[in-house]
């Protein structure tokens, strides 16, 4: 059984930073892909970010790139969201995922696990 459990998590003013981390359970952490979604209050869930089983190979949404950058650290079993320059649109509950496979995954289906999700709150 796989379990991720994000944290960071919080209140900021826009224009601020945060970093969120997941943790994950499971001997596959190094061998999958991972990713980072949100869903804002009354939206549907959105991609935010992916990374690669390696880290070699990043992506990001649109809304978020040159902001935010995803990371990784196999020997920790833990992924990361640097989030900057956050804005009152980035709110919303971020979950951190696992992807089925090793490549970067984009998709809600291309991941079997979840976290709980944390909570981002900016503040304008």
């Amino acid at each position: 059984q796989v379990q991720l459990v994000e944290s960071g998590g919080g209140l900021v003013q826009a224009g601020g930073s945060l970093r969120l981390s997941c943790a994950a359970s499971g001997r596959t952490f190094s061998s999958t892909a991972m990713g980072w979604f949100r869903q804002a209050p009354g939206k549907e869930r959105e991609f935010v970010a992916t990374i690669s089983w390696g880290g070699g190979s990043t992506d990001y949404a649109d809304a978020v790139k040159g902001r935010f950058t995803i990371s990784r650290d196999n020997a920790k079993n833990t992924v990361y969201l640097q989030m900057n320059s956050l804005k009152p649109e980035d709110t919303a509950v971020y979950y951190c995922a696992r992807g089925r496979g090793y490549s970067a995954a984009y998709s809600g289906w291309e991941h079997d696990y979840w976290g709980q999700g944390t909570q981002v709150t900016v503040s304008s």
